[in-house]
């Protein structure tokens, strides 16, 4: 297959401090602009918190802001993301759902923290909403801490010892319907997508029912690139895309300069024939 410069004028999945992200909305968005990045979408997880400080960064910069949120949901006992684009963030419903999900973060997170400490490690939760820096507390900021506290020499160790399915602090995740999260996104104006669909190790009969569901809920399309699957996903998922006729859309899934994934824009380009999100707002590029 010809070889394509892997470099994208728009990417739709990023996250700052209001989630599990590294950077602030403020420097994220200088980030982006650096990078020469044009059109992008902040995607927290399960919160809007960070859009406002992004718009008036992205608006002195001449960057164009997506509104999107990336809401935690499950299919099947499957944990599914949906990425939200285009929503209004003042949308009752959306806010409401979102509510929802964070009250049950929050109570994860006490019970993480008690968990550990039976264990001999105190003060977790605290530790951890120190190193989130907003209310959004997920493990990731249990890992951080975990590792910065000299409990773990890095996150696989934190993972694999404490917080992974299985070990001794994992708790069980309750997300909300697929079904729901599509409905609060649609409701909110915006396209649901699913996020990073290569990551979640289906069968292809599995993969294949998942988006169909998704499409008959009322979701718009898939993440087709994403910084967080593998590249070699793309040919097979654009496919799907234009079969199940839904829309591709493209994201690094950055999180910070450390932490994984692509960096922001380092995406190949929909294939040929695959319908883009962006195209639906009048968003263009050749």
């Amino acid at each position: 297959m010809q070889q394509r410069k892997m470099f994208s004028p728009i990417d739709l999945h990023m996250h700052s401090l209001a989630s599990d992200g590294t950077m602030t909305p403020h420097d994220l968005v200088q980030r982006v602009h650096d990078s020469g990045v044009q059109v992008m979408a902040l995607t927290d997880h399960d919160n809007t918190a960070g859009l406002l400080e992004a718009g008036l960064k992205a608006a002195e910069l001449g960057i164009q802001l997506i509104p999107g949120v990336e809401v935690s949901s499950e299919w099947e006992t499957q944990g599914i993301h949906i990425v939200g684009l285009f929503v209004d963030p003042e949308n009752t419903v959306l806010q409401e759902g979102l509510a929802r999900i964070m009250a049950f973060r929050d109570w994860r997170a006490t019970e993480i923290s008690r968990l550990l400490e039976q264990v001999g490690i105190p003060g977790a939760e605290e530790g951890a909403r120190a190193m989130a820096g907003s209310r959004m507390v997920g493990r990731s900021h249990f890992c951080r801490w975990l590792v910065r506290q000299g409990h773990c020499a890095d996150a696989s160790e934190a993972f694999g010892k404490y917080l992974g399915r299985g070990c001794k602090a994992y708790v069980p995740s309750d997300w909300i319907p697929m079904i729901e999260a599509v409905q609060w996104i649609n409701s909110a104006g915006g396209s649901a997508i699913v996020a990073h669909p290569g990551r979640y190790k289906l069968s292809a009969t599995r993969l294949r029912n998942l988006l169909t569901a998704f499409r008959e809920a009322g979701g718009a399309g898939l993440e087709v690139c994403s910084g967080s699957q593998a590249a070699g996903d793309r040919e097979h998922l654009g496919r799907l895309a234009k079969e199940l006729k839904m829309l591709g859309s493209l994201g690094s899934d950055f999180h910070g300069p450390d932490v994984g994934h692509a960096a922001i824009g380092q995406l190949l380009p929909l294939p040929d024939g695959v319908e883009p999100v962006w195209a639906q707002a009048g968003i263009h590029f050749h």
